[in-house]
């Protein structure tokens, strides 16, 4: 789960990104195209280097598959991050803009109003996936062993095909 203080930090940030420009209200319909068609080109790229036994640049791609489709989410909502600390500036915004809205598209494709609390519980664990694969992409490039990475390729393919399954559909 995501933790309160985790919230608070992102709301705060949100706000400085605004007010610094590090995000900023914007439409491009055409850009909104291209990062869908970026975010299925990294999965289908995650795929073919994960069966390839390609651990590394599976999570990369993967990873990225998640940022692509976050930032056209972004942009169906009017939002558009700048060119500096985009990483973080995408993990933070997802907190403040996205994460009520997956809740409540998530609730509308379940079929009774009692699973709320599990609708709550996919979509933080679906944001937070996000972070989780963007620290883990980090780490995996500078820090760890290709033994050690095998099975962290496999999750991250797997976290990253299910969020673009469910971002997309906050996506007109």
């Amino acid at each position: 789960m995501i933790s309160e203080e985790r919230i608070k930090e992102a709301n705060l940030n949100f706000s400085l990104y605004l007010s610094e420009g590090l995000l900023k209200k914007s439409t491009n319909k055409i850009g909104l195209k291209i990062l869908i068609k970026n975010s299925h080109d990294s999965l289908k790229a995650a795929s073919l280097l994960l069966f390839n036994n390609i651990y590394l640049w599976t999570i990369v791609s993967s990873y990225y598959s998640m940022f692509y489709i976050a930032n056209a989410v972004f942009l169906e909502l009017g939002y558009k991050t700048g060119d500096k600390i985009i990483h973080k500036v995408t993990s933070d915004a997802l907190l403040v803009v996205v994460r009520s809205k997956l809740k409540d598209k998530l609730l509308e494709d379940y079929e009774d109003v009692a699973q709320e609390a599990l609708a709550k519980i996919k979509s933080d664990d679906l944001i937070e996936s996000f972070d989780y694969e963007r620290r883990k992409r980090s780490f995996v490039q500078y820090e760890t062993s290709e033994e050690d990475i095998k099975s962290k390729a496999l999750t991250s393919f797997l976290r990253a095909k299910e969020f673009l399954f469910e971002m997309e559909k906050l996506i007109s």
